[in-house]
Order: structure tokens, then C-alpha cells, then sequence
């Protein structure tokens, strides 16, 4: 299986000038954890619920701080036309819950969550040892690896 098989297509995308209280609220009302970030038309980071309270709050930004100031910038991504199971034993590897998916223009066409592969018919097993190496302890937790 591949992953445009069973990534999320319709993304909403965060600019790096908003700031975390609009993408707070647009991440609320997608009841999504994540936003990939871009700037003239191209993938420029990713800012997390996580980048947001442990990034900003914690560490004194208020909610007019732009998201540039405390999203990801070196983000981890895969390809569509990837294997699942490859794209979903290196996302354990590198220990993150979800990728944005890529084109081989390398334009942004989804995002893929271990939840999305879970659903698929066999996915738990291959999400399940993913899930295993995200939890291992001394990760990154971010979208840095």
C-alpha cells in the first residue's frame, strides 16, 4: 500500500506571520495536534500544540507571537507514492506521529498520522511498531530529529 492510499488530502496550512493564537484557534477547530507551515508555495515547517505550550507559553511568548518564532523548521516529510510500511517504520525511527506528504515537486498534497494508517485493514499491526519507537524515551518530540 502506498501512502496516498491513506493520507489526509485536504490540509489547512499555517503562515509563518500568523501568530499562535489564530493557528490555536484554527487547530481547535479542525481538532487537529498539527499545522504544516508554508510560505510561497513551498513546506516551510511545522508548528505543533506542543511547539505552542512548550515553545511558546513555557517559555514566555504571548499569543501575538508569530508562528515562525516557535514552529519546527526542519521538517520531516515522505513522498506519496511511498511504501506505507517503509514511510511508517521510519516515522518510529524519527519519532513523530504524523508527516506531511509531499509530490515528487515536492508540493505539499496531504498530511499521514499513525491514525490513518491505523484505520487502513492491517494497519494497526504496522501503526502499532511505529507507536512503539515514537514512545521509546530521550526522543525529540517535534518534528526536529
Amino acid at each position: 500500500m502506498k501512502v496516498h492510499d491513506s493520507m489526509t488530502r485536504e490540509v489547512r496550512i499555517a503562515s509563518p506571520s500568523q501568530s499562535l493564537q489564530e493557528v490555536a484557534r484554527i487547530m481547535a477547530e479542525l481538532d487537529v495536534g498539527a499545522l504544516p507551515v508554508g510560505e510561497d508555495d513551498r513546506l516551510v515547517g511545522m508548528i505543533t500544540d506542543r511547539d505552542i505550550v512548550v515553545r511558546g507559553l513555557a517559555a514566555g511568548c504571548g499569543p501575538d507571537t508569530p508562528v515562525r518564532q516557535v514552529m519546527s523548521p526542519h521538517v520531516q516529510y515522505c513522498f506519496e507514492d511511498q511504501d506505507i510500511e517503509a514511510v511508517t517504520a521510519n516515522m518510529g525511527d524519527i519519532q513523530v506521529r504524523r508527516l506531511p506528504v509531499l509530490n515528487r515537486d515536492k508540493r505539499l498534497v496531504g498530511i499521514i498520522s499513525l491514525g490513518d494508517i491505523a484505520m487502513e485493514n492491517g494497519g494497526e499491526r504496522v501503526a502499532g511498531n511505529a507507536l512503539s519507537g515514537i514512545s521509546r524515551p530521550g526522543g525529540e518530540h517535534s518534528q526536529c530529529a
